[in-house]
């Protein structure tokens, strides 16, 4: 499927209304630094990641001594 220039500035005219023009470049700055992101990931490469310790799960209730206490 080929985009023309008619459909190129379609896309671009509907991106201008739903965001507006001053969202854009911030849009586009968010989007290049995710994509540097990705690069620099790739290029560490799946041999050097490094596990982070699990964390604990977090309880919606105190503990038990903990409500006593308060008594």
């Amino acid at each position: 499927m080929n985009f023309g220039t008619t459909e190129m500035l379609v896309v671009l005219a509907i991106v201008v209304l739903l965001f507006g023009a001053r969202r854009i470049p911030d849009l586009m700055r968010g989007f290049g630094e995710g994509i540097r992101s990705f690069k620099e990931g790739m290029r560490e490469g799946p041999g050097n990641t490094q596990a982070s310790p699990p964390t604990p799960p977090v309880n919606a209730a105190p503990p038990a001594s903990a409500a006593q206490e308060k008594k």
